[in-house]
C-alpha cells in the first residue's frame, strides 16, 4: 500500500527539504504541483482533498487557507508554520514530550510541527517544569544560534553570495523581544509568563545550539548537575532521537561546542554546565531537523503507523 502525500509549499526550504526526503521512499507516492500552478487554488484544493497526508511548508495565513479547503474528513495535515502551535484541536508534534504524546500525535489528524528555536527549548526545559525544579511563574532567560538556511531563500543568498565584511559572523535579530515562536514556547511548557529569548544567525549554513540559563538559587529543587543529568537521562531515557550528554568531550577538548554536530539528522543532544551559583543547559540540533523537516518526517511516520526513525538519521558520536 502506497500512501499519497501533498507538500503544500513544496518549493520552499523546508518543503523542498520534505520532498528530497520522502522522494525515494517506496510506500510514499508523492503528488506534486508545478511551480506555475502553486497559486492556482483549484488545483491545490484538488491535491489537499485526494492526499492521505498534507504537508503544509507555508506562511501562517496560507496555511490557515489550505486547512479550510480540505474537505475529506480523512486528510490528515501537518502544518509546519506557526499557525497552529497555540491551538489546542492540533497536536504538538514533539512525540517525546511527554509520555502519552507520541500516542496523541498517532491519533490526531492535525499535527503542527515546532518553531526549531522552540524545539531546543522546550526539550531541554520540559523535564524541569514538568518534575517541579522551575515553576511555571519561572522567567527563563534563554538565547539561540542558528544555521542561515532557517531564513529562507533570500538570506541563503545573502549569506551565500554577500560580503563577508557586511554580513559578518553572527548576527541578533528579534531584538525587540517579540520573536515568532515565545507564544509556542509560553503555551508548551504552560508558563504564566514567555521567556526573554534572543535568537541570532551565525555565518553556517544549517545547525543550532538552544542556550538557556538557570540560577541555581531560584530553581524550586536545589539539585547538583549530576542529578540534573540523571533527571534528563531518565526523562529521555527510551527516546532514540533525543541523547542526554553527561561528559561532553567536544567541550573538554577544545573549550568550545560546535552548533553543525547533529546537521542532516534527526537528533538532538542536551548538554549541561555550571558553576557553584548558575546553570547552562544546552540543546543541539539540526534546525533543518529536527527544527523542522526531520520532525515533520518523525510525525508523518507516527501518523501513518510506519517505523518511527524511517527516512531519518541519529547523530554519531
Amino acid at each position: 500500500m502506497k500512501f499519497k502525500v501533498f507538500v503544500d509549499g513544496q518549493h520552499g526550504t523546508t518543503g523542498l527539504k520534505i520532498h528530497e526526503m520522502l522522494e525515494n521512499r517506496d510506500e510514499i507516492e508523492l503528488l506534486t504541483i508545478d511551480e506555475k500552478d502553486k497559486k492556482d487554488i483549484n488545483k491545490r484544493k484538488e491535491l489537499l482533498n485526494s492526499a492521505d497526508l498534507v504537508f503544509l511548508c507555508l506562511p501562517d495565513e496560507a496555511s490557515r487557507e489550505s486547512v479550510s479547503l480540505i474537505e475529506n474528513e480523512n486528510v490528515k495535515v501537518i502544518d509546519a508554520s506557526t499557525a497552529h502551535r497555540t491551538n489546542k484541536d492540533w497536536v504538538y508534534g514533539i512525540p517525546e514530550l511527554t509520555p502519552n504524546q507520541r500516542d496523541k500525535i498517532k491519533n490526531s489528524k492535525r499535527v503542527c510541527v515546532p518553531g526549531c528555536h522552540a524545539s531546543g527549548l522546550i526539550v531541554s526545559m520540559k523535564p524541569l517544569v514538568k518534575n517541579k525544579i522551575i515553576s511555571k511563574k519561572h522567567k527563563l532567560i534563554c538565547h539561540s544560534i542558528t544555521g542561515f538556511s532557517g531564513g529562507g531563500s533570500s538570506m541563503i543568498s545573502d549569506y551565500e553570495n554577500g560580503d563577508f565584511k557586511v554580513i559578518g559572523g553572527q548576527r541578533p535579530y528579534a531584538l525587540s523581544l517579540n520573536h515568532k515562536h515565545l507564544p509556542e514556547m509560553k503555551y508548551v511548557l504552560k508558563l504564566k509568563e514567555a521567556p526573554i529569548f534572543t535568537p541570532s544567525v551565525g555565518n553556517f549554513k544549517q545547525g543550532m545550539l538552544v542556550i538557556s540559563y538557570l540560577v541555581k538559587k531560584d530553581l524550586k529543587k536545589n539539585l547538583s548537575k549530576d542529578k540534573l543529568l540523571k533527571l534528563y537521562k531518565e526523562y529521555y531515557k527510551d527516546e532514540l532521537f533525543i541523547k542526554v550528554i553527561e561528559n561532553n568531550e567536544e567541550y573538554l577538548d577544545s573549550g568550545f561546542l560546535n552548533p553543525m554536530k547533529c546537521n542532516n539528522t534527526n537528533s538532538l543532544e542536551i548538554s549541561i554546565y555550571d558553576n557553584k551559583t548558575d546553570l547552562v543547559v544546552i540543546s543541539r540540533l539540526d534546525n533543518l531537523g529536527k527544527g523542522a523537516s526531520g520532525a515533520a518526517i518523525q510525525c508523518m511516520n507516527i501518523m501513518l503507523g510506519l517505523e518511527e526513525k524511517k527516512g531519518l538519521q541519529i547523530a554519531k558520536n
